[in-house]
């Protein structure tokens, strides 16, 4: 789907404004959100416009080489497509481009990863207008955003992880319900053995296969077992 919101044109600074506004790009696969979100920032005009938006991974790269926009702002999950691979093909793509994360999921380990791979902010779904504003100014003058909700979590895990008192594959990005999935397949077991020994469906079981594979960058479960025993995430 394409860019189906009114879109704005770039603009000149606002009246007692001291910088033009922040140009957005918006990336959800929920033409919902993507309508939600320009109306939260419709009262924040003078500080944020909409430069695009797209609910498509494909046509928000064209669209960031097309509108360069300061920010693109965008889910962790995509239909078909992964927002952290997005956000690290933007970055290569276009240094100038700052990518934030906006998102449901408020899991620490993805805020790992959105920063591994070059993200400017991880912020929650449930930021406000002014909010969202705030965290985008402070982006613009080159800080990191990151919601408050995950502030306190975000030390204690880094706390743990420099003392290394966490889960098997912390460091490497595995959530630890991908780390017992990665540890059960270490240990020979089937999907279908995961699932009834974590209690969780199959097709659970294949998506956090699936993540663990795009963490560790092999393509199968053969090659995840592989790094886990050879980077002694598991023995």
């Amino acid at each position: 789907m394409g860019e189906n919101l009114s879109i704005v044109p770039p603009a000149g600074p606002a009246a007692g404004a001291t910088r033009p506004p922040v140009r957005l790009l918006l990336v959800d696969d929920h033409q919902v959100v993507l309508e939600g979100l320009a109306s939260m920032l419709a009262s924040q005009s003078s500080r944020v416009v909409i430069a695009a938006a797209t609910t498509t991974a494909d046509e928000a790269l064209r669209l960031a080489a097309e509108r360069q926009p300061d920010v693109v702002l965008l889910d962790v999950r995509l239909r078909g497509a992964s927002g952290l691979d997005l956000c690290a093909d933007l970055v290569k793509r276009h240094p100038g481009i700052k990518v934030v994360f906006f998102t449901v999921y408020d899991d620490e380990q993805y805020l790992f990863q959105a920063l591994r791979v070059g993200a400017s902010g991880f912020l929650l779904k449930t930021t406000t207008g002014p909010e969202l504003a705030d965290h985008l100014d402070r982006v613009m003058e080159g800080e990191v955003a990151v919601d408050s909700t995950l502030a306190g979590r975000v030390a204690m895990t880094a706390a743990r992880l420099q003392s290394g008192e966490f889960w098997p594959g912390a460091r490497t990005g595995l959530t630890q319900r991908e780390s017992e999935v990665l540890g059960l397949m270490v240990r020979g077991l089937s999907n279908r053995a995961i699932a009834l020994r974590l209690s969780i469906g199959e097709d659970t079981v294949k998506t956090h296969a699936r993540a663990v594979y795009r963490k560790l960058e092999v393509s199968d479960r053969s090659q995840a077992v592989a790094v886990a025993l050879r980077e002694g995430i598991f023995h």
